[in-house]
């Protein structure tokens, strides 16, 4: 049924096309050769860095489009996944429809349409959530979240390979602009992990105040003058996402409490960042669920509106991705993300951060 479903909207050369491509090896790249190959954006890099693009993306998009055709439990037929795999088509045939790349009007060219498939691929995160939502309403309640750990590997895959896909079409999108002091695209090569950290914790503290009313203090512990290589969005994401989490745990615990509300803290030590609360911990049992794809303590966004253009993003809580998505943020340059919880007290985040930036891409 796949099958015909798919040559009715696209070709069955294309489906070839996809196979092929989608059994060629990838080529990670590391966050130092990033930094060092883009730190001199002149015509002939551009020009190598797109015509890597030209045959890099296509192998790792087929991969993705191949996968979102074969996904346990009929998830592949559900109607936001299927939605999903029509981007990834979509976009594979942009990419192999696009000629050889041979100067800098190509490459220009082919900046546009790579920015282009970036914007097309912007909501897939929440689209895919709402696939998983359309499969979960069907599931037996009765069914073990652990069965499913064929769908949560592939979710992992997925939204790695995501990561890095995002990572190179942005970093080379980029480079055509003017730089900023100490940056090289996406990466900014003297990164304040105590900045991006305060900055992150005041974007969580208003929504936070938006939702409640009022929000824990948050303190940042750490040398402001300690920087490395790092991508500030990456970092800022996972901070967001850890102190929003503390925020909600320590406010819902206190909420109707006379006693205040004790502070998060944020501990930023080399090359570690602590997120700490006393929220009142995590249930034992709900310990293994935290990092999977089909569990929320938060009410679900989705449930209340499907459409998905008016489900603000930022608000995140209830898809239960946030964690998730930030561990593989994480891994993505070779750091890690560990939560330790002590129930009927709080919760503290481990967030590892590797500086050297000479880990590979993980390629899922």
């Amino acid at each position: 049924m796949a099958a015909k479903k798919l040559s009715e909207s696209f070709s069955k050369r294309l489906i070839d096309e996809v196979q092929r491509w989608g059994a060629m090896k990838q080529t990670g790249v590391s966050l130092r050769y990033m930094m060092e190959f883009g730190s001199t954006p002149t015509d002939r890099n551009l020009l190598i860095s797109a015509q890597f693009l030209h045959k890099e993306l296509p192998i790792r998009i087929a991969r993705r489009a191949i996968e979102l055709e074969t996904l346990p439990y009929g998830l592949s037929q559900k109607p936001a996944i299927l939605k999903v795999r029509d981007w990834y088509l979509d976009s594979f045939r942009d990419l192999r429809s696009f000629p050889e790349i041979k100067d800098t009007n190509d490459e220009l060219e082919f900046t546009q349409m790579i920015k282009m498939i970036k914007v097309r691929h912007n909501t897939v995160v929440p689209t895919m959530a709402l696939g998983v939502q359309q499969l979960k309403k069907g599931l037996n309640p009765k069914i073990d979240y652990e069965d499913l750990d064929e769908i949560h590997q592939f979710l992992d895959r997925f939204y790695m390979s995501r990561i890095g896909i995002r990572m190179l079409i942005g970093q080379h999108v980029v480079l055509h602009d003017p730089n900023p002091p100490d940056c090289v695209g996406y990466i900014h090569t003297k990164m304040s992990p105590v900045e991006v950290a305060r900055t992150a914790s005041e974007d969580a503290r208003s929504i936070c105040l938006r939702e409640y009313g009022s929000a824990p203090d948050v303190k940042v512990y750490g040398d402001p003058s300690f920087t490395f290589p790092y991508v500030p969005t990456h970092l800022h994401l996972m901070v967001f996402e850890l102190v929003k989490n503390s925020l909600r745990a320590v406010q819902e615990r206190f909420m109707d409490s006379d006693k205040i509300a004790p502070c998060v803290r944020i501990i930023v030590a080399d090359g570690i960042e602590d997120v700490s609360d006393e929220g009142g911990g995590i249930p034992r049992s709900g310990l293994p669920k935290i990092f999977t794809y089909l569990y929320s303590t938060a009410k679900n966004p989705l449930d209340e509106q499907s459409d998905l253009l008016t489900a603000n993003v930022s608000t995140m809580a209830g898809y239960g991705y946030g964690l998730p998505i930030s561990r593989l943020y994480a891994r993505y340059f070779g750091g890690d993300l560990q939560i330790i919880s002590m129930e009927g007290y709080g919760t503290d985040a481990y967030l590892h951060l590797s500086r050297l930036g000479d880990s590979q891409e993980p390629l899922p």
